[in-house]
């Protein structure tokens, strides 16, 4: 007997099927059935289920021979179940990566409860993706268990049928059953509620909840909407059939009341024409099935007096008077922004008539996202070397708690961000500083860059599909105000040449974030490893990839959880999201279990780098960076002709070309594997193919990069007196983690896995 049913009921639906399938199938927990319900669909759906029933024997197919509706082919698919538990899924909607696993580990800690209930996000037709409101008040429950009479708030979750298990022995003992039509989901799961004698709760996001653009039913106004009221009556009369029930009368009818008001106000569910009868049907529903002695929370009581007296005039007035209300405040709340923008462009403009401060320089980096980067390494060294230039930061304001003690910072639109802006004399930025700054005379913008390019950027990004938007106009209006270009190697210098065509100095300096590559102790890699719990002895791997223009949002190109399972508790991994993505729940799931380590938000890159004795990276630029520690590179690189066609490239990362490829090449998880469990990663033709590239792209980065910047950006020296290059086979190496290991250094103590770090951002 498998331990989930999982039950797919299937109508018109071919466009998104196989994702929904493949969802399912590609989980990593693996014991379940799939009980798909062909709900006599008209397009190619019921050719698709037989495909994927043919090819994989825990699909079974169900072919209704007349359509029955959504709970009906639900109720269908329940009758051929064998699974401990049930679960349903829409078949425009998916899981996510991990999600039975998830499920069956809370059901265990839960003790093996009647019911658990999960989190979802919504996942919007143009990529984005917003987590549910739910996720704190599942989290507060734990692993404990409870009854609705326990806990009423259970009530107040998102009633779908997809995001909870039903213990199946449960279900059919309690008899429950979908009625037909559209709100089905309503009434039976909080049958489900009342009736469960143990409710557990799980707050990892499991279900991708689709919304799409058009075609959802519910989204789609017209007279189906009308099945709410016998969906609504079915449950009071599922509570007139079990008086033991009846303690939980009162909430099931406010929820209710709430649930028909809130179609009552959405276009897309109520027609204008049909409000009326809505209304009166509602106003009926209310009247004969009001709990005896009711008496309405606070924000529902005028909403039940309208219903109690069926006055839909009133109702349709107030109901105009709100969005009257609601028209007025969103146009003052677009107004502020203009007004706001007028004001500051006015104080920005008598600022800048105002003479320099020939000492104060403005810091930024990532788009205000904190203090980090080559910035961070030249603010530094500028202490050191020119401790009359003030340092301070632009900083976003959710990034503020996050800085380090005593930084002097502005956040953006506040005064005296526009008075820094308009009379500091120095502006270092990993990015472009924002279109409205003004370059004045005597000013001096120094751009740092962020990384070595393998994608193409600037105008040569001008053929690529990924590169569409971008305003290539204001791009190079926003180049013209630089005044010196860092490059950490030929190849860039060679490429900011070419892309940023302006009148800017280049300076070939290194990047200053890699002095630290240079410069390292064994002491301090030992602190850094111990600080991040990698236990003695253990081989550490960092896991970079790059963030993907054609796709929104974190994406894993690795199964992190069977990868984990194939390296062997001989390596530790680290995996770090790029900073474009928010927070990802099954990262942190995978890191809570301590089966890799989420370094997402970790403060210093260079620090991860520091403590790993490997890279695992697919096309981030974090590859040249790293390089300079003569360490093992690998590049795991699944969807290379996609990312090389959408984007572009500078050159063939996967040709195995000395200077080109910086070591092992995969593009199956199994290979990687094998890379690592055979010895390939550390290899002699793995040192080879290291070396060379480490030649092509590490020549500048010897540890005096930033005093290169400072001495000729801030203090004015010519590029031919600033510091010689020394030569790579000069240069001190780094000692390797294991190495520091054996320099006699304290064993750093083990780490228990707890909450991945904060987000700056």
């Amino acid at each position: 007997m498998p331990r989930f049913s999982v039950v797919v009921p299937v109508f018109k639906v071919q466009g998104y099927l196989r994702e929904c399938l493949d969802s399912v199938l590609g989980q990593s927990f693996t014991d379940f059935e799939l009980i798909a319900v062909d709900d006599r669909s008209p397009d190619h759906s019921g050719a698709i289920l037989d495909e994927y029933g043919a090819r994989d024997p825990r699909v079974r197919v169900l072919h209704l021979p007349e359509n029955v509706g959504l709970g009906r082919a639900r109720n269908t698919g329940v009758e051929h179940a064998h699974g401990d538990y049930l679960l349903f899924l829409d078949s425009d909607d998916s899981y996510l990566p991990g999600a039975l696993d998830a499920i069956d580990r809370q059901l265990t800690a839960c003790g093996h409860p009647d019911v658990l209930i999960f989190d979802h996000q919504r996942s919007y037709w143009d990529g984005h993706t917003e987590v549910s409101s739910y996720g704190g008040q599942l989290a507060a429950v734990g692993t404990q268990t409870f009854t609705v009479a326990e806990n009423p708030e259970l009530l107040t979750l998102f009633h779908v049928a997809w995001n909870k298990a039903y213990r199946r022995e449960f279900y059919l003992r309690e008899g429950l059953r979908f009625e037909p039509g559209l709100y089905e989901d309503a009434p039976l799961s909080n049958e489900a509620l009342v009736c469960a004698e143990s409710i557990g709760c799980l707050p990892r996001v499991c279900v991708d909840y689709r919304q799409r653009h058009q075609g959802a039913i519910t989204r789609s106004p017209g007279r189906r909407h009308f099945d709410i009221f016998p969906q609504y009556a079915s449950l009071f009369a599922f509570l007139e059939r079990r008086p033991e029930l009846a303690a939980h009368r009162p909430l099931l009818f406010e929820r209710a009341v709430t649930h028909l008001i809130f179609c009552i106000r959405r276009r897309d569910r109520v027609r204008p024409a049909d409000r009326r009868a809505f209304f009166r049907q509602a106003a009926r529903l209310y009247r004969d099935h009001i709990p005896p002695g009711f008496t309405p929370p606070r924000r529902r009581a005028r909403d039940c007096r309208l219903l109690a007296h069926n006055s839909y005039t009133l109702f349709a007035a107030r109901e105009t008077v709100r969005r009257a209300a609601g028209l007025a405040r969103r146009s003052a709340r677009a107004a502020r922004p203009h007004v706001a923008r007028a004001f500051h462009g006015l104080y920005y403009a008598l600022q800048r008539l105002l003479p320099l401060h020939p000492d104060v320089a403005l810091y930024s980096a990532y788009w205000h996202r904190g203090v980090a980067c080559n910035p961070q390494a030249i603010e530094a060294k500028a202490r050191e070397l020119a401790p009359h230039v003030r340092s301070v930061w632009v900083v976003r304001k959710d990034a503020v708690p996050a800085l380090p003690p005593g930084t002097d910072h502005v956040v953006p639109g506040s005064r005296r961000y526009w008075r820094m802006l308009a009379r500091a004399r120095y502006f270092v930025n990993n990015v472009n500083f924002p279109d409205h700054l003004v370059n004045r005379p005597g000013q001096v913008h120094v751009m740092t860059h962020h990384g070595t390019p393998l994608k193409t950027m600037g105008l040569d990004q001008q053929p690529y599909p990924a590169a569409a938007q971008m305003d290539f106009g204001k791009l190079l209006r926003r180049v013209a105000r630089w005044d010196v270009s860092v490059t950490a190697n030929p190849h860039s210098a060679e490429v900011w040449d070419r892309v940023f065509p302006c009148g800017y100095t280049d300076l070939p300096a290194g990047y200053p974030r890699n002095d630290r590559f240079a410069t390292a102790t064994a002491e301090e890699i030992a602190a850094v490893r111990a600080r991040l719990g990698i236990p003695r002895g253990r081989t550490a791997l960092l896991y970079a990839p790059t963030a993907r223009d054609y796709r929104k949002g974190f994406v894993p190109r690795l199964d992190l959880e069977r990868l984990s399972a194939g390296l062997g508790e001989e390596y530790v991994l680290l995996v770090r999201t790029h900073y474009y993505y928010g927070r990802d729940s099954a990262l942190r799931d995978l890191h809570a279990r301590g089966l890799v380590r989420d370094v997402s938000r970790h403060p210093s890159v260079e620090d991860l780098c520091l403590a790993a004795d490997a890279l695992i990276t697919d096309y981030s630029s974090l590859m040249f960076d790293y390089a300079n520690l003569d360490r093992p590179l690998v590049v795991h690189a699944p969807d290379w002709e996609s990312y090389r066609d959408t984007r572009g490239v500078y050159f063939d990362l996967l040709s195995g070309r000395p200077g080109e490829t910086p070591g092992p090449v995969t593009r199956t998880e199994d290979e990687l594997t094998a890379v690592f469990r055979s010895g390939t990663w550390r290899g002699p033709e793995a040192r080879a193919l290291r070396s060379a590239f480490r030649a092509r792209f590490c020549p500048w980065d010897d540890g005096r990069a930033a005093e290169r910047v400072v001495r000729h950006a801030l203090l004015g020296e010519p590029l031919d007196a600033l510091p010689p290059v020394v030569p790579l086979a000069e240069r001190r190496r780094v000692p390797t983690p294991e190495e520091a290991e054996a320099a006699g250094e304290a064993p750093p103590a083990p780490v228990e896995p707890g909450p991945a770090p904060e987000p700056l951002s």
